[in-house]
């Protein structure tokens, strides 16, 4: 079973979190063209938005994070992630909603000033403002959904939890984690000790360095030179704007250094 993924990808973390708690092994392969948006090769003909993670098992193949993770649970339902009240399981899979979405947005806009320096001065600096201010709303919601409970799930981890590590652990990377001993950083601290979740944290923290290291310095300029298309699609483009990044927008469309989600259009839009 092989799974297109990038290390990075909060999406495919929860992929990889939860084929690991319930034992089933894959090989892990970063997609050659990922992030150019090239539609040739194998990882386009499996996807053709060129988003990761994408699993191919057998003659099946999946793409979009909770299509995959909705068959990974049917098909290995042992340990089960989802609970079985249909209330409780309709409370994961809002969480993992938000999570996937704003959670995500926010997080992406920040490190498209972090690592892709795709803002200077003080629009990196407002942009940061938002972002802080935006995961504090965000992680306050968590929180209260967490509660007293060790587990978004009660008393088990399960479907959010997954959902949530990539997300909340990002946020701790950049410095915008939960409150020192608040409910939100002691699950934190719980659910990175899982074998599960360690060996995936441990993967993007590998790969977090590499982004400072000189040759990832060179890809950051590929991705502001145009030699690679950063996406802007639906939550991520809501966020940047929302938070005041319309210039970031529209110097990607001048410089054409982003693109947009499949199916691309005959002709750039706004050229001609």
């Amino acid at each position: 079973m092989l799974l297109y993924e990038h290390p990075l990808s909060s999406y495919a973390q929860k992929i990889t979190i939860a084929l690991r708690e319930k034992g089933v092994p894959f090989t892990a392969e970063l997609p050659e063209c990922f992030g150019t948006g090239r539609d040739a090769g194998p990882f386009a003909a499996a996807n053709p938005r060129t988003e990761v993670p994408v699993l191919l098992d057998g003659d099946v193949t999946l793409f979009e994070s909770t299509v995959i993770l909705e068959s990974v649970e049917e098909r290995w339902p042992e340990p089960p992630l989802l609970p079985s009240e249909p209330a409780a399981r309709a409370f994961a899979r809002l969480t993992e909603d938000v999570c996937d979405t704003q959670s995500e947005a926010v997080n992406g806009g920040f490190g498209e000033v972090l690592w892709f320096r795709r803002a200077p001065g003080d629009l990196a600096a407002q942009l940061r403002a938002q972002a802080a201010q935006q995961t504090a709303v965000l992680q306050g919601w968590l929180s209260e959904r967490l509660g007293a409970a060790t587990w978004f799930g009660g008393a088990g981890f399960g479907w959010a939890d997954a959902a949530a590590a990539p997300m909340v652990n990002r946020s701790v990377h950049y410095g915008l984690g939960p409150a020192p001993g608040s409910p939100l950083a002691r699950w934190h601290a719980r659910v990175s000790a899982r074998p599960a979740v360690a060996a995936t944290f441990a993967e993007f923290d590998a790969a977090a360095a590499r982004m400072v290291d000189a040759r990832m310095v060179d890809a950051a300029d590929l991705d502001t030179s145009g030699g690679r298309r950063r996406e802007d699609r639906d939550h991520r483009l809501d966020g940047m704007i929302r938070s005041g990044g319309i210039a970031v927008v529209l110097a990607g469309l001048r410089d054409d250094t982003i693109r947009f989600s499949w199916p691309s259009p005959l002709a750039d839009p706004f050229t001609g």
